[in-house]
């Protein structure tokens, strides 16, 4: 069984601990793209998206003598900008309609069925979700987050989470068969 590594960049770490700033840069070099991308994926908007990266690499910074190598730096920096772009999306009000019915997302159909699809056609109807169907898909199938976590995360029940992701890809069809 292999072991892993949690401590890949430790040093560079430590010597942003310690406030050396050519060590933050680095580090921020190394990770940017990967959390730039998560924030894209969030927000919709590339100022948004930068915006939340900045605010997201300033609080790491600030609290990272909090960081104590229980998980990779990069999953520690992840959750930080995920929270970051949900609270950034709640004081938007962005809404998260809540369905008691379990029956109506236990459907597993393929949204992706009988369209021909491209990458820029899936980035652009992904765009034109509501936030709230974006982020719960954004969560579900492109970060790997499960329905718990979800809900966790966001404060919400597992079931809305999973209406929404529902709901999501009900859209998402709609929008593809449109285009």
């Amino acid at each position: 069984m292999t072991e892993v590594q949690l401590d890949i960049h430790k040093d560079l770490i430590e010597a942003c601990k310690r406030g050396n700033t050519r060590a933050q840069f680095k580090l921020y070099q190394l990770y940017s793209k990967a959390m730039y991308n998560i924030c894209m994926r969030m927000m919709n908007t590339r100022e948004d998206a930068e915006d939340m990266l900045q605010d997201s690499f300033t609080e790491a910074f600030r609290k990272l003598d909090s960081f104590r190598y229980e998980a990779t730096f990069g999953a520690w920096l992840k959750r930080i900008v995920v929270n970051r772009c949900i609270n950034e999306l709640r004081r938007r009000n962005s809404e998260f309609i809540t369905i008691n019915n379990i029956e109506i997302y236990e459907t597993d159909d393929d949204i992706f069925e009988d369209t021909d699809l491209d990458v820029h056609r899936i980035r652009q109807a992904l765009e034109r979700l509501p936030d709230g169907y974006r982020v719960i898909f954004s969560l579900y199938f492109l970060e790997g987050y499960d329905h718990q976590e979800i809900s966790q995360i966001m404060g919400i029940s597992e079931s809305t989470s999973k209406t929404q992701l529902f709901r999501a890809k009900l859209k998402l069809k709609e929008i593809l068969t449109q285009s």
